[in-house]
């Protein structure tokens, strides 16, 4: 070996591997993305055009077109939440944010509980992606599916999905931002052409419930707090910037920058092409009575023409697939960070990691678990359950973490140490945060007949909090009876740079399984 000469340079230090092994961890994935693809990431999870798809139908029935005013109501909600997690982002960069940060703030068993229910959570958030996804398949050769083939394609979008995240996240990140752009780049045409050139109606029917609330028992304020409960769907997914914190350079500081980018475009997006599609619709009222279940494909055929069908669905399916990528691959993470740490089931193959330095047994558990959920789909009110539960679980891991983060900020035990600390102000703000979240989860959980299909069953009205309720208690019957709690360092106090080791348990599994 070549020894280096007198006076050379020193080799550049990796900050971000020492500062992973201060927190107790060795670098395993490949850690290559940038801002932009870290942005790209939480971007697509969001999807503007998934979260339109999602809530302009339900929204407008409810609530009429004056529900438009539930988005800016909710993007400033989950602004409190991205203020809470970007001083918990720069402070502990890590895969599985609401798990690491859960125990280094409240303990072990606040942390377990709180990475349980939010790996569910997106897992199942990932079956509703592919099932939502599938029809525009079928939509663009103009074929009518059956149940039996929604769910055929629907298994097919998450094997591919998962064969395009084991190749890496440069492969990933590539596939997953050229999808975005095409996205980004025609809602925003899009959505600009109907609001300047295809106008219907005047800014003021976004005044008009147009007798909607009915449905709500005559109570514009019950419709309202419904439409804000849909709009909801419109603004989850910025927390896939965190699951690829250990992939990310100069991850304490990138990460909460690209969450508020991801958040803050997606918003903006969403409302623009809500509010072009409202005034471009030929007939809202139709809307209202549930006689177009289509509105955004209505309004733009109808104001480009039948040429633009065909491309329009392309578009529409091509960024559900980007959202089933991305929000696979934030999934697969978390299950790494929870299994490396031997506190999931199966932990010693689910933290596998391959030669491309993905993490091949997240994302085979994740598949597994989402596809089997898929079952469900040759039940359309089944798949609905399922789709009000991934909702409600998804704000229930927010409400946690803003929680863990304002008491131990009470407590004096976690003062933010990272690039971002706000003092006194970030306090108030995690006070709103908590506010908002636990608002919302008592807001989505709250069972409602008019969210649910016409004569659904009981049980799909109570979906929310059955299912959210489900996945607690089994987590709980887990801490009981497998102590993973008892695996888990305790980390409530951050200690000073390179005092953090790995633990006596992962140093022994290391040990025993080194891949």
């Amino acid at each position: 070996m070549t020894e280096p000469r007198a006076g050379s340079p020193a080799p550049p230090i990796d900050t971000d591997a020492a500062r992973l092994s201060d927190l107790g961890y060795r670098q395993e994935l490949r850690r290559s993305l940038g801002i932009l693809g870290n942005i790209s990431m939480g971007f697509a999870v969001v999807s503007p055009v998934v979260a339109l798809y999602a809530v302009a139908m339900v929204g407008t029935t409810i609530a009429g077109p004056a529900w438009i005013w539930a988005l800016p109501l909710v993007l400033i909600g989950q602004c409190l939440v991205v203020n809470v997690y970007s001083e918990l982002a720069s402070q502990w960069p890590l895969a599985g944010g609401p798990y690491q940060w859960g125990r280094r703030l409240l303990g072990p068993t606040f942390g377990w509980m709180g990475g349980w229910v939010w790996q569910f959570a997106v897992m199942f958030g990932n079956t509703t992606v592919a099932y939502l996804a599938a029809p525009w398949v079928f939509a663009l050769f103009g074929i009518t599916p059956t149940p039996g083939a929604m769910v055929a394609v629907a298994v097919s979008i998450l094997l591919g999905c998962m064969l395009i995240n084991a190749y890496g996240i440069r492969v990933l990140s590539l596939i997953v931002s050229m999808g975005i752009a095409a996205e980004a780049v025609a809602s925003v045409l899009v959505g600009f052409a109907l609001l300047l050139f295809f106008r219907e109606h005047g800014f003021a029917l976004f005044t008009d419930t147009m007798g909607a609330e009915a449905l709500s028992g005559g109570s514009t304020a019950m419709a309202f707090l419904a439409a804000v409960a849909v709009a909801g769907w419109a603004f989850i997914g910025f927390d896939a910037c965190v699951s690829t914190s250990e992939e990310t350079k100069d991850a304490g500081r990138q990460v909460p920058r690209a969450m508020w980018w991801a958040l803050l475009s997606v918003g903006a997006v969403v409302i623009l092409n809500a509010m072009a599609v409202a005034l471009a619709h030929p007939a809202p009222d139709k809307v209202v009575l549930g006689e177009d279940i289509d509105p955004v494909t209505t309004a733009v055929v109808h104001s480009f023409g039948s040429w633009s069908d065909k491309p329009f669905v392309a578009v529409v399916l091509l960024g559900f697939l980007a959202c089933a990528m991305a929000s696979q691959g934030g999934a697969a993470r978390g299950l790494y960070s929870l299994a490396r740490d031997g506190v999931f089931p199966f932990s010693r193959h689910v933290r596998k990691v391959n030669k491309r330095q993905a993490p091949i047994g997240g994302l085979v558990a994740s598949t597994l678990v989402s596809g089997s959920a898929l079952l469900l789909g040759l039940d359309a009110t089944a798949i609905g359950s399922l789709i009000a539960f991934g909702t409600a679980a998804t704000f229930l891991p927010f409400f946690l973490t803003s929680l863990a983060a304002l008491v131990a900020r009470l407590r004096g035990t976690w003062v933010p140490a990272g690039h971002i600390r706000q003092g006194k102000k970030g306090t108030w703000l995690n006070v709103l945060a908590v506010l908002w979240t636990g608002f919302e989860v008592v807001n989505v959980c709250w069972p409602r007949a008019i969210l649910a299909p016409p004569g659904a069953p009981w049980y799909q009205v109570w979906a929310g909090l059955i299912g959210t309720a489900v996945i607690i208690v089994v987590g709980l019957v887990y801490l009981v009876v497998k102590r993973p709690q008892d695996k888990i360092r305790d980390d409530r106090h951050d200690r000073p740079a390179g005092t953090d080791k790995p633990g006596a348990d992962e140093t022994a599994e290391l040990a025993a399984d080194p891949s």
